[in-house]
């Protein structure tokens, strides 16, 4: 895993926003967003105040960038063949949400085994890297999504377009050796 520094990550998020849903800044946002990216965070205009040093974001290496949100505690990574529970959300790059769990906490989660392709690559890829109790936010390219096929119905209308960029919060709940 590498770290990737914020202020790139937030260029590419910007980019990527913009690229891949339709979505455009209007020249005054995107100078406002640039002009705080530029300066370390401090914006300039009518909000002047000095944002919060953002997360380190990092790579796994299948090309999954990820922050993490929570740490946990002591504990390795689940691994392959595992039966895990997770709690999620999942997001398009325009912030609508596509699917998710139940809030932390309460008792649906998504219960699946580990390196089998129950889930997108990107989702088990993510899974496999956390420990128990961690949270986390990815986003998962769309090679390791649902690619170019997207999630569509037949009339042609798509809950997840072809080519689209997720991103999830993640929350590991458990892991468990499946029993023989």
């Amino acid at each position: 895993m590498k770290p990737l520094s914020t202020p790139s990550f937030t260029l590419l998020l910007l980019l990527l926003v913009q690229t891949t849903s339709g979505f455009t800044l209007s020249r005054r946002d995107a100078f406002v967003k640039t002009a705080s990216i530029a300066t370390g965070g401090v914006v300039i205009g009518t909000q002047s105040s000095i944002a919060n040093a953002g997360p380190t974001i990092y790579t796994t290496d299948k090309g999954v960038k990820y922050a993490i949100l929570k740490e946990a505690g002591k504990g390795g990574s689940p691994l392959s063949g595992d039966i895990v529970a997770v709690e999620y959300t999942g997001y398009l790059t325009s912030g609508k949400i596509f699917d998710a769990t139940h809030a932390e906490g309460k008792g649906n989660s998504l219960l699946f085994k580990l390196g089998t392709g129950s889930v997108i690559p990107g989702l088990d890829d993510m899974v496999s890297q956390m420990v128990v109790g961690q949270k986390v936010q990815a986003i998962v390219p769309p090679s390791l999504a649902y690619g170019d096929k997207g999630v569509c119905l037949d009339s042609g209308e798509c809950l997840i377009k072809p080519g689209e960029t997720l991103v999830y919060d993640i929350y590991l709940k458990k892991a468990t050796i499946p029993p023989p």
